[in-house]
């Protein structure tokens, strides 16, 4: 207990501390606005100078035509600058200000309080901040030929604070975490994201703290921009955690890629269980045509290191899309591995997604997953068959989603399940 504590202040310590390595006095940056198609750690600023190449996917032509489902790299922190209605609303009441909000983009996080949370300083090391909550939950409905059971999730409750400091090089963010797990206490879980962003060097972020581990596509993207309430089984099983160690984060017109050397330990259960290297490199190659003819996106990358035992975890992917259409594969492939528990099981498994957009609002998809916990194991399979709809009221911050998903087991009875989700981001 005393070693997480310990570890608390001095996170907190970093954040409210003036960056020692931020020396830069470049363009005037202004509020965030992430990369469609490439979901990076953290886009906090972008120098009107270099917005081309943080931003390599979004011009006027690809906004018209291309809203992508499916991202690349983590946005930790996300400001939406399109979002801003163009109505005087200073006198209208709260309900109002978010009523005339044109919240339209769905490919990152938006929010519906961010103008009222943010707060700017005219004195001290940091410039401005916003605060923001999160809130996902969801009725689920099993069935199977022997049972009927119908429940209330809650998968997302959260809280936080993202801030620019003064030199508009150097970025911080703190989140919490509010939700149980069966995995891990309170107090071990309650800090999620807690690190400081450095942009000096031209297309590079530096990420310093404990933020999102890249272990595959699905498995690092954003909890807020997913398509389905769940991720799919390998992200389930191999990803979807945080890491606290050195991150860096390179954005170019045909390749992106993230590096980070971490401590191997899991929602601060120990404060240094073994190394760990996560990398993740994608080639683009149509990064170079504006969106013209669709966005195109090879990946590869590796999970590897020690915690009680040896892990390594490969994977590969290839996305697409063009205009309102979608479309993805991820394989994954573990000899141990180490997400919310440490295993030494040889796993492995795939996704596959399609998606529409019938509207602006309204999104469609379906996505086939399979995977095999053991492959020492035969006739252990694990498959799921999920139809999707949803409704983004506004964007990603005022969401409805309606799933069906078929669970085909090899060694149980199969099962059919409905699951109707809400999404408000604050």
């Amino acid at each position: 207990m005393n070693r997480i504590f310990g570890i608390a202040i001095i996170i907190l310590a970093l954040l409210l501390a003036p960056p020692a390595f931020a020396i830069s006095k470049g363009g005037k940056i202004k509020a965030v606005e992430l990369p469609e198609k490439t979901q990076e750690v953290v886009e906090l600023d972008i120098s009107k100078s270099d917005t081309k190449h943080n931003n390599p996917y979004e011009n006027d032509r690809a906004l018209d035509n291309v809203d992508v489902e499916f991202s690349m790299f983590d946005n930790l922190i996300d400001k939406d600058k399109d979002s801003e209605h163009p109505f005087k609303i200073e006198e209208e009441s709260l309900f109002g200000r978010i009523y005339k909000k044109e919240l339209t983009r769905t490919s990152i996080p938006s929010y519906l309080l961010q103008d009222e949370l943010t707060f700017k300083y005219k004195k001290g090391p940091v410039d401005k901040v916003q605060f923001y909550g999160a809130f996902q939950g969801n009725f689920n409905s099993l069935f199977t030929p022997s049972d009927y059971d119908t429940e209330y999730d809650l998968n997302v409750l959260e809280a936080g604070v993202i801030g620019d400091f003064k030199d508009k090089n150097t970025d911080f963010k703190m989140q919490l975490n509010f939700k149980n797990s069966e995995y891990y206490t309170f107090l071990q879980g309650l800090v999620t994201d807690a690190y400081i962003m450095n942009t000096y060097i031209p297309h590079h972020k530096i990420i310093v703290g404990n933020s999102r581990n890249q272990v595959g596509v699905d498995g690092g993207a954003s909890t807020y921009t997913l398509p389905f309430a769940f991720r799919s089984q390998i992200a389930r099983n191999f990803g979807n955690t945080r890491a606290l160690g050195l991150r860096v984060v390179g954005n170019y017109d045909l390749v992106d890629y993230s590096l980070a050397l971490n401590t191997s330990d899991r929602f601060f259960r120990t404060f240094f269980a073994g190394p760990e290297f996560t990398g993740w490199v994608n080639l683009k190659p149509l990064g170079k045509t504006d969106g013209k003819y669709g966005n195109f996106v090879i990946g590869g990358g590796l999970n590897a290191g020690h915690n009680n035992t040896d892990y390594v975890v490969g994977g590969a992917y290839v996305g697409y899309s063009y205009k309102k259409f979608a479309a993805n594969f991820e394989y994954s492939i573990a000899d141990g591995y180490n997400g919310r528990i440490t295993s030494t099981d040889k796993a492995s498994g795939f996704y596959t997604t399609l998606s529409y957009r019938i509207t602006q609002k309204l999104h469609i998809l379906a996505r086939f997953d399979q995977f095999d916990p053991n492959r020492d194991i035969s006739g252990d399979l694990k498959r799921e068959y999920t139809a999707g709809l949803n409704y983004f009221i506004k964007g990603q911050a005022l969401r409805l989603i309606l799933n069906y998903v078929f669970c085909q087991n090899e060694n149980t009875e199969d099962s059919h399940r409905i699951i109707l989700g809400t999404q408000i981001v604050l």
